[in-house]
């Protein structure tokens, strides 16, 4: 107990001694730890927008379900394109998912659990009188169960309204806010170009997720879901669009199919047979594929480069804080030489000196990483606020970060230490 005591006191008058021999330079000494400031902030920073990029991802992929496959119609380029025609009329140009592609997926993938087809049609959707272009999304009722969504008032649609292609939609959250208004949508009668359908329940999506390219974030959040069989029965499969005084034909069945596979281990695998299968039936590349677990993947080893190359850039602000550390020290025994060959002379050993300046590097480094605790914990929530980037600032990133400060401190300090007690006691009294 008497030696912890001993041991305890000397590291205190170590840590005194120090302490005021940094603030005889206060000037030189700040400005000495800035490399280490800004290499802790900038780790902290780093590490911090990794794991906000990493939960962003992993939230959009959860909404997509990293167990679902996602396809996608998509017209071909122009040099694939093949138009039909009927008679003497304009030409249709047919492409996209059909409702053989799905039956032939669902029959004879066996770990395609189960599988949603939906068909979009862009309508001006009027309630009372609010109107706001937006798409009825014809699906089926196990549409929520596989998207992730989530009916909040109401129901969604069933196997009754399937069967009688009834005039009945579900509302997304979003599209209800759009339309405003002072009136419950709930069993009043929405109009779908012109067409009436009563409202039978409100649908929240979770957010707009973009995993159909630019033109279905668009119209992500404005969703109308009507049973599919009504779609068809009533909106059928000829898109025809009119442009300045010219008109064009689409003929698209489905615009998108989600297959759910039962085992997660299986997704990938899935994905590379049912591209297989739509190779076999489809001539041209009238589709897309998305699998939100292969882009997670990807997600994810972004983010590991990032994270290198940010650390890289830490790593030589820590550097760059180290050689000014060592500079700095190395100056400071030349300064202190005279004290050194007091010291030696009167009993002091070589650890003793070795400790005293090893324990004013580390307190130069440990303040200098303090204050860039106090910059990187501060800089994430700047970002934040001024572009709305989602940061996470960990505990393991603050101690990792004030570790390595710590660590500069010890290994760039080592050498001026080691020089100051490795010199001789009678040349450091007549040093001038």
């Amino acid at each position: 107990p008497e030696d912890d005591r001993m041991l305890i006191d000397r590291l205190s008058r170590n840590v005194q001694i120090g302490l005021s021999s940094l603030w005889a330079h206060k000037l030189r000494s700040g400005l000495t730890t800035l490399g280490i400031v800004f290499g802790v902030a900038s780790v902290i920073c780093m590490l911090a927008i990794g794991e906000g990029l990493s939960y962003e991802a992993r939230a959009q992929i959860q909404r997509l379900g990293s167990n679902n496959i996602i396809i996608r119609s998509v017209k071909p380029p122009a040099t694939q394109q093949v138009q039909s025609t009927a008679g003497p009329g304009p030409s249709v140009l047919q492409y996209g998912l059909t409702y053989a592609d799905v039956e032939r997926i669902a029959t004879t993938v066996p770990s395609v659990r189960v599988i949603v087809p939906s068909r979009e049609i862009r309508k001006d959707i009027r309630f009372y009188n609010r109107s706001v272009e937006g798409t009825a999304v014809g699906t089926v009722p196990w549409y929520p169960a596989i998207t992730g969504g989530r009916v909040v008032a109401g129901r969604f649609i069933t196997t009754t309204d399937m069967r009688s292609a009834a005039n009945v939609c579900v509302l997304s959250r979003s599209l209800v806010s759009e339309l405003g208004g002072l009136h419950d949508p709930l069993n009043d009668v929405v109009r779908v170009g012109t067409d009436p359908y009563r409202v039978v329940g409100i649908l929240d999506t979770g957010g707009p997720v973009q995993a159909g390219g630019p033109e279905a974030s668009s119209r992500a959040g404005r969703e109308l879901y009507i049973p599919l069989s009504a779609a068809r029965q009533r909106f059928g499969e000829l898109i025809v669009e009119r442009q300045a005084g010219s008109m064009t034909m689409e003929r698209v069945e489905l615009h998108e199919a989600i297959a759910q596979v039962a085992d997660s281990d299986q997704v990938l695998k899935t994905a590379e047979v049912v591209e297989v299968l739509l190779k076999r039936s489809h001539e041209k590349r009238d589709y897309e594929m998305i699998v939100p677990l292969q882009l997670l993947l990807e997600k994810e080893r972004v983010k590991r480069l990032y994270n290198i190359v940010l650390g890289l850039m830490a790593a030589i602000s820590l550097l760059v804080g180290g050689i000014g550390i060592m500079n700095i020290m190395l100056a400071s025994v030349s300064e202190r030489t005279p004290e050194i060959g007091i010291r030696r002379a009167i009993g002091a050993k070589k650890r003793d000196i070795l400790t005293q300046f090893l324990t004013e590097t580390i307190l130069l480094s440990g303040l200098g990483g303090l204050v860039g605790i106090l910059l990187g914990v501060s800089m994430p929530r700047l970002i934040t606020y001024m572009t709305a980037m989602t940061t996470i600032v960990t505990a393991w990133a603050i101690l990792l970060a004030f570790g390595i400060s710590a660590l500069v401190g010890l290994v760039f300090g080592y050498y001026p230490a080691l020089r100051a007690a490795n010199m001789d006691p009678i040349v450091a009294l007549r040093h001038e």
